[in-house]
C-alpha cells in the first residue's frame, strides 16, 4: 500500500483547511454549501460532508441549523472562554473581568524564540493583565506574542476592547487560536505575583504555561498564568 495514501475526504479536508489558512473564508463568514464544494472539487456531497464534520469536531467551523456552515470565531459565546479552565467552586457560570496593566515590545530571548518558532532577538510583545472574579484578582498573565504579526499593538488598544483577548487578536490581526498545550505546576507567589494578586508572598499558586497554535500548528502565543485557586478549581475534560 502506498504510505502516502489518504482517504478522499481527508484530501478534501486538507484543501478546505488550506482555504481557511489562506483567508479565503474569514472568521464568522459562511463557507460555500456542501453542494458547491462538491462541484468545486469534483467529489460527492457525502465526501464533503465528512470532511466538514471533521473540521467542525476540531472547532475550525461551526454548523448553524438552517443557515449553513461558518468559520469559527472567538466572538461566539461557546468559544470566548474555551481555554479558560479556572472555575468557581460555587458558580460555574462566573466570568472574569480583565484588566490590562502593561504592554511592552522587547526582543525574544532564546527560550521564548524557540517556543514561538521565531528567531532569537525577533521582536515580541509582552502583555500583562489581571483577571478578577468579583473584587478578587485570581489570575495574573504574562503573554508573549510575535511582533511581526501584532504590529501596532498597544495598551490603549487593549484597554478600549470590550471582549476577550482572543477575539481582539482575531479581529485586529487575523490570529486564530485553534489548539493549545499546557504545563501546570505548583509554585509560591513571588513579589510581582503577590502584588498583582493581592496576596502575601509565598502564597500557593498554580503556574499554567500555555502554548497556543493556529493553522498548521504554528505557535502564535505563549502564556504564563499564575492562578490563585482559593474557592476555585482548575477544571478540564479528558477524552
Amino acid at each position: 500500500m502506498n504510505p502516502t495514501f489518504s482517504p478522499l475526504y481527508q484530501q478534501i479536508k486538507a484543501l478546505l483547511l488550506k482555504s481557511l489558512q489562506e483567508g479565503e473564508w474569514m472568521p464568522g463568514e459562511p463557507i460555500p454549501s456542501e453542494t458547491e464544494l462538491a462541484g468545486r472539487y469534483g467529489v460527492s456531497q457525502g465526501t464533503v460532508r465528512k470532511a466538514i464534520d471533521e473540521l467542525a469536531a476540531e472547532n475550525l467551523v461551526v454548523r448553524k441549523q438552517g443557515r449553513g456552515t461558518y468559520v469559527s470565531t472567538h466572538n461566539e459565546d461557546k468559544s470566548q472562554y474555551r481555554f479558560l479552565r479556572l472555575a468557581s467552586d460555587t458558580d460555574e457560570n462566573a466570568r472574569p473581568r480583565s484588566e490590562y496593566v502593561d504592554v511592552e515590545k522587547v526582543r525574544a530571548n532564546s527560550v521564548i524564540a524557540k517556543l514561538l518558532d521565531i528567531n532569537p532577538n525577533d521582536s515580541v510583545f509582552v502583555v500583562k493583565r489581571v483577571l478578577s472574579f468579583g473584587d478578587q484578582p485570581h489570575i495574573y498573565d504574562e503573554i508573549w506574542l510575535p511582533g511581526q504579526q501584532c504590529k501596532g499593538l498597544s495598551l490603549e488598544r487593549l484597554q478600549a476592547w470590550n471582549s476577550t483577548l482572543y477575539a481582539f487578536l482575531e479581529a485586529e490581526f487575523g490570529m486564530r487560536m485553534l489548539r493549545a498545550t499546557e504545563k501546570i505546576k505548583a509554585v509560591s507567589a513571588g513579589t510581582e505575583h503577590s502584588q498583582r494578586l493581592q496576596v502575601p508572598e509565598g502564597t500557593p499558586l498554580l503556574l499554567v504555561e500555555r502554548l497556543s497554535m493556529t493553522y498548521s500548528d504554528k505557535p502564535v502565543e505563549l502564556r504564563r498564568g499564575w492562578y490563585l485557586t482559593e474557592g476555585f478549581s482548575y477544571r478540564n475534560e479528558l477524552y
